[in-house]
């Protein structure tokens, strides 16, 4: 293993979709097989409590998100594979953030912001319904970061600003109380292929209700993409690839020999009803073995536990040592 340590943090909250998959799962565990880097994956479920309290719906999203990445093809034994509310550290962590952490800084918060235009401009008390987890969620984000002291931090560009308050927040840290802490980068996608479009066109988003479920019944997979909203043109009229959701998400599940062969299949006039149907094949044909494999892992959720447990004690075996330097640096040291 090399010393890049990369941390990844997973909401739990609603079901994984193609996108997801498209722009997340798949990515990150491509990178989590590298030989130069240490990866850490985490199921951020104490950040879905700040949204969701629906303790039914955080347990079931728990579940089906941990049987998503192991089915997806992460491998436990490579990386470390754990769930947020199982290291105590991390919330010990967050406190002794906390304590360093300015409020302005927080007052700047997109998340937090946000919701007190809504209010205002709603004629609302700005705060209503604003909770102190919405509030303090950075600081809870830094110490899931600075547990680990990992050097990248995969986001999307709505969580930069995050990335970059957790540096502020280790260096207020480590000039009051010497250098503790390794300042984190955000590593973001450069290209715009990681965002896949949904079946109105618009980025695939539980928000848009456009998606299409990542491990739905083969069934469900072939309806969901007959729903892609296409134009008129009939069979035989070439077609614009480049202004085409279904080529669009063709091309991210495609070799480039498949995707130049799809193209010229739009320029030749393929029709909507086979091009969904070649896109369909190609889908089923790469999620069928993961699909199995979820579903097998959702009915065995002892064995994701089992998985769950052994990858936080890895975590807290890491996390504690740094956590007793941390706990000396403050003066909560033990009297003998």
């Amino acid at each position: 293993m090399g010393n890049e340590i990369v941390l990844t943090g997973i909401t739990t909250t609603g079901t994984p979709h193609l996108g997801n998959y498209v722009g997340a799962i798949r990515p990150a565990i491509a990178a989590s097989q590298r030989d130069d880097t240490e990866s850490f994956f985490f199921l951020a479920d104490y950040h879905a409590l700040i949204k969701c309290h629906d303790p039914e719906r955080v347990q079931q999203s728990r579940l089906e998100i941990a049987a998503t990445w192991l089915a997806s093809g992460l491998d436990p034994e490579r990386v470390t594979f754990y769930r947020q509310s199982d290291i105590p550290e991390i919330s010990e962590l967050n406190w002794l953030l906390t304590c360093v952490t300015a409020k302005g800084l927080m007052n700047r918060a997109h998340a937090y912001k946000a919701s007190v235009d809504e209010n205002v401009n709603n004629g609302q008390d700005p705060d209503f319904g604003i909770t102190m987890g919405l509030f303090c969620y950075p600081v809870l984000m830094a110490a899931d970061i600075l547990a680990f002291n990992a050097h990248k931090v995969p986001v999307g560009r709505d969580q930069i600003q995050h990335i970059e308050m957790a540096r502020d927040i280790a260096g207020r840290f480590n000039h009051i109380f010497r250098e503790h802490f390794v300042l984190p980068e955000a590593v973001v996608a450069e290209d715009d292929s990681a965002i896949l479009k949904g079946l109105d066109g618009r980025k695939m988003s539980k928000s848009y209700n456009n998606t299409i479920p990542l491990f739905d019944t083969e069934k469900k997979l072939k309806k969901g993409i007959n729903k892609i909203v296409t134009n008129l043109l009939e069979p035989g009229e070439p077609k614009d690839p480049d202004n085409s959701t279904v080529f669009d998400i063709y091309k991210a599940f495609a070799t480039p020999e498949q995707t130049a062969e799809m193209r010229q299949k739009f320029f030749d006039g393929i029709a909507w009803g086979e091009a969904k149907r070649e896109l369909f094949e190609l889908i089923n044909g790469q999620l069928a073995e993961p699909r199995e494999k979820y579903l097998e892992l959702m009915s065995n959720p002892a064995l994701i536990e089992d998985i769950l447990q052994a990858g936080a004690a890895k975590a807290r075996a890491r996390a504690k040592p740094s956590i007793e330097a941390l706990r000396e640096a403050v003066g909560l040291v033990k009297f003998a």
